[in-house]
């Protein structure tokens, strides 16, 4: 027998975008139905993602250090040799992922977000049924948000399976590979230089001329450096094959053909929007290529459905997909008497971070972006003279901080950074840019010593002619 549910929200997908987006329309008191069918609730960012890759990338950084430790020695400090079980890192990394699930679980509750776990097919815009263990449910809803997120790209010749792996298999292997292939992208990268870290060895192959394309030369530099000094296996300008027996086949950058050993093979192309399976087409919203087309408000071409997160397109990223879910909730709650605002998405800027050794910020700008422009001006202020980074052995590794502002009226236009722990500065750097801040803003910002920040103090002095210490 099929259940029967009305409610003012329905929300496709417990990602970011869409469990943050039920939490918003609770907290304002709308009715809202939460589906989830996908990774669980967190989506693919806390389960398989986001969470538990940084969560094996800061267990292998942790290994690393014990090993120079053990290798000579390292800051006076000496160790025995270290060994790895794989195994009780990943039981760690889901124990985090289970904490987080919970208390995703519990805010939803304390909104009083009614989920439903199981799989949406929709009739129509504002009709669903959704199969569940408990038997099937139709809802109707007055609004529906689309939060349906993304999924990681198959290629044809090399279909996951076995030791061909996405990014979520490679984050629970039992066992370290004795030999694995990536790509050259911030996935690939990120998972490489772990499991490089780990005592793996690691080749990767990139089609494009260099490593994270969409990245400056002068920001991936420093990371190419430590593949090299670390023994990371290049091949760029190549193509991969198909993969048996343990060989991954390769045409290389002159077209010769090349076989490469490998345990594993992860195959970390990209990620596409999630629109198959769930019955889109039956809705009637316009598409933009192959994501879900919106405006400013989040609002696609039916009459209160709206979209967020992977599914409206790049960047695809999980901060920008709980923002635009804040977004719907306030406009819902507004358009119904509820309080709320009626916003509209139109940031300034999204930084974006890709956790490699070392770690990379871009926020805002780049220089290709101004590039032929003469009403710019770009300030680096390098790591190696900051206190800090070189007390915490970040110093060395070629990192800076890069502003670029006007030249006319000194507003800045970008922020970019490589170094370790970089990842931090984000925030500043997003914060600064969506203020509308001018150079002197940050220079007149006193900022703590010793600290990684006061890269971005001087750079931005710099800029203005009077940086301090360079």
């Amino acid at each position: 027998m099929t259940q029967t549910l009305k409610t003012k929200v329905l929300i496709i997908g417990a990602g970011t975008g869409g469990y943050v987006a039920g939490i918003r329309c609770g907290q304002l008191g709308l009715d809202t139905v939460l589906v989830d069918g996908g990774d669980g609730l967190g989506g693919t960012c806390l389960n398989v993602g986001c969470i538990p890759s940084k969560a094996i990338i800061h267990a292998a950084g942790k290994f690393e250090t014990v090993a120079k430790a053990a290798g000579g020695g390292t800051l006076g400090i000496t160790a025995a040799k270290p060994t790895i079980d794989l195994k009780q890192t990943v039981a760690w990394k889901d124990g985090i992922v289970r904490k987080l699930n919970a208390g995703v679980a519990a805010l939803l509750k304390k909104a009083k977000v009614k989920v439903i776990k199981g799989w949406a097919a929709f009739e129509d815009a504002k009709t669903c049924m959704v199969k569940t263990e408990d038997g099937d449910i139709r809802i109707t809803a007055e609004h529906v948000i689309l939060a349906t997120g993304s999924e990681p790209v198959e290629l044809p010749f090399l279909p996951f399976g076995g030791d061909v792996i996405s990014s979520t298999e490679a984050l629970s292997l039992s066992d370290v590979p004795k030999r694995v292939v990536v790509g050259g992208g911030y996935i690939g990268l990120e998972l490489g230089i772990a499991f490089r870290k780990l005592g793996a060895e690691v080749a990767i192959v990139e089609m494009a001329e260099r490593i994270l394309p969409l990245y400056d030369k002068a920001l991936t530099d420093p990371v190419a450096k430590w593949l090299e000094t670390h023994g990371v296996e290049l091949h760029l300008g190549a193509r991969a094959g198909g993969f048996g027996n343990g060989r991954l086949n390769v045409t290389t950058k002159d077209g010769e053909p090349l076989q490469l050993d490998a345990d594993k093979v992860l195959v970390t192309v990209g990620r596409r929007p999630r629109t198959q399976g769930w019955g889109l087409e039956n809705m009637g919203v316009a598409m933009a290529g192959p994501f879900v087309k919106i405006d400013n408000r989040c609002a696609t071409s039916m009459k209160n459905v709206w979209a967020v997160g992977d599914l409206t397109g790049e960047p695809m990223l999980a901060h920008k997909g709980s923002a635009q879910g804040e977004v719907v909730a306030e406009i819902i709650a507004h358009s119904s008497g509820k309080g709320g605002h009626d916003r509209v998405f139109d940031p300034v800027a999204i930084a974006a971070v890709c956790f490699t050794e070392p770690e990379i910020v871009s926020a805002g700008l780049g220089p290709n972006d101004v590039a032929g422009s003469d009403d710019v001006i770009q300030s680096v202020f390098p790591f190696a003279a900051i206190g800090r980074a070189l007390a915490i052995e970040a110093g060395e590794d070629g990192g800076f901080v890069r502003v670029i502002a006007s030249k006319s009226d000194h507003r800045i236009l970008g922020v970019q950074a490589v170094g370790q722990h970089v990842s931090e500065l984000s925030n500043s750097f997003a914060q600064m840019l969506e203020m509308g801040a001018v150079l002197e803003d940050v220079a007149g910002t006193i900022h703590v010593h010793p600290t990684l920040g006061e890269a971005f103090h001087e750079a931005s002095l710099r800029a203005l002619g009077h940086a301090i210490h360079i």
